[in-house]
């Protein structure tokens, strides 16, 4: 057991300009992420989240404008480095400096980046980000228990499942099982290494396919 007798708790974090190889993690801003956020294509993956799909680009002003302006959960945009275009958004939440637990929700990875490189390298930037930067003990990932989609990618990122909580939420009128997995900072540096080995530019064809999965890499 670690003895934490110095323990001085873990720092919140900021909105600050998060960068990758490929993924720009960039505070989200209604000025400049809206048009992008509204493309369409990414309707069928709000089926999981709290809020409806936009329906105009009043609904995601509306939207963005509250988002924009939260603590917690604190909002960042998914940018391709490459193209500039936000394809989706993600947030840090239920921030717990105090006990160093903090987690990452609110995923919306659209289509033009869901199962690739700059959504995965998205997520290891928020693990680095908390772990190294700021100083957190665990990191943590819910998901509704029906999302196969979310349990296979928490798994895939390394994330442990440590239980089911039943009859946790009623979400659009519905009963929500919700899956509990964590990532602790123990875990960090082998699953780091995991993480650089995976996004490295040799472990992708010139068409952007990956040629050893993240599961394996060393």
């Amino acid at each position: 057991m670690a003895d934490l007798k110095n323990w001085t708790g873990a720092a919140r974090p900021v909105r600050s300009v998060l960068e990758g190889r490929y993924t720009r993690l960039e505070p989200l801003d209604a000025g400049r992420h809206a048009a992008d956020l509204l493309a369409p294509g990414a309707e069928a993956r709000f089926c999981y989240l709290f809020e409806a799909p936009p329906r105009s680009a009043d609904d995601m002003a509306a939207w963005l404008a509250k988002a924009a302006a939260s603590e917690d959960p604190l909002f960042f945009a998914v940018v391709d480095r490459q193209s500039g275009v936000a394809h989706g958004r993600q947030s840090l939440m239920r921030i717990d400096p105090a006990h160093g637990v903090i987690e990452v929700g609110n995923i919306l990875w659209g289509p033009g980046i869901a199962r690739s490189r700059i959504a995965t390298e998205a997520l290891y930037l928020f693990a680095r980000h908390v772990f190294e930067d700021l100083g957190y003990r665990r990191l943590e990932w819910k998901c509704n228990s029906r999302n196969e989609a979310s349990r296979r990618a928490a798994l895939r990122f390394g994330f442990q499942f440590e239980g089911m909580f039943h009859q946790h939420m009623v979400v659009k009128g519905q009963n929500r099982d919700t899956a509990w997995f964590a990532m602790l900072d123990a875990d960090w540096p082998g699953l780091k290494a995991r993480f650089a080995s995976w996004l490295a530019p040799d472990n992708f064809t010139a068409d952007g396919e990956q040629k050893r999965k993240l599961a394996i890499a060393s």
